[in-house]
């Protein structure tokens, strides 16, 4: 539970804290492992700071320990568990009246030992399925803790169409099929297509993907995304660096390939981020390409969720989330 002491609003004094956004997750498919489920939440004792706000569970790191240190130790005195996998997620800052805090938060999908209030706390388990309205079942939600609500709604898999390869018909009967079994997100990217084809493909894909309760983005076209009512949009490299706000769509997420391109996807207030390309590609041989220790360093500090792009293929799950991913985005592999 975080302890945080006093200081006056001008303080530059940063606190270091590590967050644990506890998963019990229900089996699933194809590694998406965020069509439902539930996290935990824990409301602050009565000689705490903030009395009776709910949290994610975690403390301040002491000196000269890590983050997942500080996590794993915190979640053992605090909750008395022991962590067994825990991904590096979200960074995020924020300033209250008393202090100004850098929350490091991971998401643990395994631990031993039964949950206990060592410090007197209540628990509450909610669902994953309230997230994405950035409401729980208990309230108040300490400040910092809401913006991450929206983010844990978001599944581990991205899928970006591949019509121009399988063709229209073949692609919506894929996509149906996909729908059906575990897919939540998709993005409609056929940079060939324009005009009245692409309304017409979004418009289907759009009621495909409406009929099974996923989202659907449109790659760059934020007037026919407004027009078809599509749930967002994916912005491109140039569009993100032109914008001065964000597009009025529900989700708006970004195309990053450097630290500068994320911290600007932060600034415009875009949800989450595609960072790429991870490995090789077939579309683009023998180009350059990050790898995982780099992915690993560019996410690190994100405050927003990133997927990893780029030569992959859903069993590289793992070690994408291993390396500080939301989860993967595929093309042909996709489908």
């Amino acid at each position: 539970m975080y302890s945080y002491s006093v200081t006056t609003p001008s303080s530059t004094k940063l606190v270091e804290v590590a967050a644990a956004v506890l998963l019990r997750e229900p089996s699933s498919n194809a590694g998406d492992s965020t069509i439902a489920g539930t996290f935990l939440l824990a409301q602050r004792p009565a000689d705490k700071i903030w009395a009776g706000y709910w949290e994610f569970p975690g403390g301040k790191l002491e000196p000269g320990e890590t983050p997942r240190a500080a996590l794993v130790r915190e979640l053992r005195e605090e909750l008395g568990i022991e962590v067994q996998t825990a991904y590096p997620w979200l960074t995020r800052v924020f300033t209250y009246p008393h202090a100004t805090v850098r929350l490091h938060f991971f998401r643990v999908v395994a631990w031993s030992g039964e949950l206990h209030p060592h410090e007197g706390q209540e628990f509450s388990w909610q669902s994953l399925g309230d997230a994405n309205g950035a409401t729980t079942a208990v309230a108040p939600l300490l400040p910092a803790n809401a913006p991450i609500l929206r983010a844990l709604s978001l599944p581990s898999l991205y899928a970006i169409s591949n019509a121009a390869e399988l063709g229209t018909d073949e692609f919506l009967h894929r996509l149906e099929i996909a729908l059906g079994k575990w897919l939540r997100l998709v993005q409609l990217r056929e940079k060939d297509m324009s005009g009245d084809a692409l309304r017409t493909l979004a418009q289907r894909a759009l009621a495909l993907t409406r009929a099974h309760g996923a989202r659907l983005l449109l790659n760059g076209d934020v007037a026919l995304a407004q027009e078809i009512g599509a749930d967002g949009v994916q912005l491109t490299g140039p569009q993100l660096a032109a914008l001065s706000q964000r597009p009025g769509v529900d989700w708006c997420a970004a195309s990053c390939h450097s630290t500068e391109e994320l911290r600007r996807a932060e600034a415009l207030g875009c949800d989450f981020a595609l960072l790429s390309p991870v490995l090789p590609t077939k579309s683009h041989p023998g180009a350059t390409h990050l790898g995982w220790e780099q992915f690993s360093e560019l996410a690190a500090g994100a405050s927003l969720p990133v997927y990893a792009l780029g030569g992959l293929q859903l069993n590289d799950m793992e070690v994408a989330k291993q390396h500080g991913a939301h989860g993967v985005a595929l093309l042909r592999q996709a489908w």
